[in-house]
């Protein structure tokens, strides 16, 4: 078989990472970068072996597969013109802007037959890979996902910028619809919300309180998950998990028998995972692990949470 001839639009912070992944893999070529900084792009070619592009669309008709990693708002824009050239287009979070303009790349991808893969990258932490077995039936979560204050990723409010990570994991967990959200926020050193928190209530039962900030002193990314049988704490950022589970019979009268059991999962890579989840997918002809739809979905709760905010924002 031909190498699979991929590309990255946007080599900033994350998309030199992903330009980095691509040209190590076996059985792909990493044909070009792209960025409207030229000196940027070249610098980032030169590390990685390819050819430096200012302009994405003398990629078109040269590359099977491509890294848009752009800022949010030029999204619908880029991915929509591979998509149309007959691309597989893996995106960064969140999907897009609105969910018409995610509708639309969606409906091109599967007209396409095309893998389009959003980039959701806590997916393939291995602290949720460790645990997705043992997750039954989740009634309610609580997750904390705080960091300092960095200008990149600031094109967005908190919501879209690191609470909808634990969106769409919550999402991916409960399978439910939402039925009901509350929230509150504000912006402190910029102006949009820099900390949010949200209580997203599902038809199933489950209710999740999510909370996210990008003005904190430390950074922790954590979730809680209470079930029926079972207490999950899940460290992200530590790869760490904790099960405290109901096991047979009790320990003296009145007191359950609970079994906890501690992992420390050790380093990974969960953006190489990514990209070679969705390197298969296009090999393999099938779904991607994080679709378009989960993306969108993700993308519609976090508006929601949005809309929330609006209506106690002064």
């Amino acid at each position: 078989m031909s190498r699979l001839r991929t590309a990255v639009i946007g080599v900033g912070y994350l998309g030199n990472f992903h330009a980095q992944k691509y040209a190590a893999l076996e059985g792909v070529e990493l044909i070009g970068v792209v960025d409207a900084d030229a000196a940027r792009g070249t610098e980032v070619a030169s590390s990685c072996g390819c050819q430096a592009f200012t302009d994405y669309r003398e990629l078109i008709g040269r590359v099977d597969a491509v890294s848009v990693v752009v800022p949010t708002q030029y999204h619908h824009q880029v991915a929509k013109e591979f998509l149309t050239a007959g691309v597989h287009v893996l995106i960064e979070k969140p999907i897009t802007v609105t969910i018409e303009q995610a509708d639309e790349l969606i409906s091109l991808a599967d007209a396409g037959k095309l893998v389009f893969q959003v980039g959701h990258l806590e997916r393939f932490n291995p602290v949720l890979m460790a645990v997705e077995e043992v997750l039954i039936e989740p009634l309610f979560v609580e997750s904390v996902r705080i960091a300092p204050f960095k200008p990149r990723g600031t094109d967005v409010n908190v919501v879209l910028d690191l609470m909808i990570h634990d969106i769409e994991i919550i999402q991916h967990l409960v399978k439910s619809p939402v039925a009901k959200i509350d929230a509150i926020g504000a912006p402190v050193f910029t102006g949009e919300e820099d900390i949010a928190n949200a209580r997203i209530a599902f038809e199933n039962g489950c209710v999740a309180n999510v909370t996210a900030s990008r003005i904190s002193l430390k950074s922790e990314r954590k979730m809680r998950i209470f079930q029926r049988d079972a207490y999950l704490t899940l460290d992200f950022q530590n790869k760490k998990v904790l099960v405290a589970k109901k096991g047979e019979g009790e320990l003296m009268p009145g007191i359950p028998n609970v079994q906890v059991k501690e992992q420390e999962l050790g380093q990974s890579d969960p953006l190489l995972s990514e990209i070679i989840s969705f390197v298969t997918a296009i090999t393999e002809g099938r779904q991607p692990q994080v679709s378009g739809r989960d993306g969108r979905m993700a993308l519609e709760t976090a508006l929601k949470i949005n809309e929330a905010l609006n209506r106690i924002r002064p």
